[in-house]
């Protein structure tokens, strides 16, 4: 497969992976209205989307044990850090803050992004990236319709922070190309770590853990809890998280990141298509602009010199 070409399924795979995490805003909201605590959504997702990831990856494993063992480090900050952390700490956010401002803060993880490969790899941004980033971060405003007045408490802004840097700490884990384990291993790995982390937090009291059976009402309907719970972890989870690893690591993490903010696009088109939240015309105006600012970005890296390409494309990292 070509340079452009695997660029462009690239881009393909991180707009799947923005759509499909775009829906747990949705079914995580029908659940917590239906009574479940924060902690108990996000614990069960992780949860059974580990689960569902068990088999596959052990199949995809076998002889490749040592894999495993090598990436053990690295597969347990990618679930302590961008899994149970990053989850955690936006929930958090949202319990002191709007969820516009606490997603705001979460998605400024991509300027962090820019700043880590500045810094670490000495990717100084140019200016298309740097006007590409500006105009994304204002589509993000108007797109979570920030114009009006919030409330900003300390304590909320810092867990924002946090959750910035668990989302910066995914995309530049996922975009080790010199990393032999196939993306669903990473995948199912930091799945698995995650959801011991948070059942750990949930026993010890540190994470409220409280669900209810009760139905719940998505698409104007009465629908059992097992269709929010399917949806947020097999949907929002196992094909987001999947498919999320294998385009940082065809597009690099600064990219991926970018792309990754069009999620927010989806969240709003799918509360409005499952809970019925009709956007604004702001919000369409915001998301034009996040496409935007994307799309200097991809200009940018397509510029650049081939040697500043982040690209070592193994057979391995186009499988699912």
């Amino acid at each position: 497969m070509g340079f452009g070409s695997v660029r462009g399924a690239g881009v393909s795979v991180a707009v799947l992976s923005a759509a499909t995490f775009g829906t747990a805003g949705a079914f995580g909201s029908s659940l917590i209205h239906a009574g479940w605590t924060p902690g108990a959504a996000v614990t069960t997702r992780v949860l059974v989307a580990a689960s569902v990831l068990t088999v596959p990856a052990l199949l995809q494993m076998r002889g490749r044990w040592h894999l495993l063992r090598r990436g053990g480090a690295t597969i347990a900050l990618f679930g302590l850090v961008a899994v149970a952390g990053a989850q955690l700490c936006y929930f958090n956010a949202v319990a002191h803050l709007s969820v516009g401002v606490a997603l705001l803060l979460e998605y400024l993880g991509t300027v962090l992004v820019v700043g880590w490969l500045w810094l670490r790899h000495g990717h100084r941004p140019r200016r298309l990236t740097v006007a590409g980033g500006v105009t994304a971060i204002l589509g993000l405003v108007l797109v979570l319709d920030l114009t009006g007045s919030h409330r900003l408490d300390p304590v909320g802004v810092l867990w924002g922070l946090g959750a910035a840097v668990g989302l910066a700490v995914y995309f530049v884990i996922s975009a080790a190309t010199d990393d032999p384990l196939p993306p669903l291993a990473m995948a199912w790995g930091g799945m698995t770590v995650g959801a011991v982390a948070l059942v750990g937090l949930g026993v010890v009291g540190a994470v409220p853990l409280h669900a209810s059976m009760a139905d719940v009402r998505l698409l104007d309907h009465q629908v059992s809890w097992l269709v929010p719970v399917i949806g947020l972890s097999v949907v929002a989870a196992v094909i987001a998280y999947v498919a999320g690893i294998n385009a940082a690591r065809l597009l690099g993490a600064k990219v991926a990141s970018f792309v990754g903010l069009t999620e927010v696009m989806f969240a709003v088109v799918f509360a409005w298509l499952l809970l019925g939240q009709v956007p604004a015309a702001v919000q369409f105006a915001g998301g034009a602009l996040i496409i935007a600012g994307i799309a200097l970005v991809r200009i940018d890296e397509l510029r650049a010199p081939r040697a500043e390409a982040p690209l070592s494309v193994a057979p391995e990292m186009l499988s699912a």
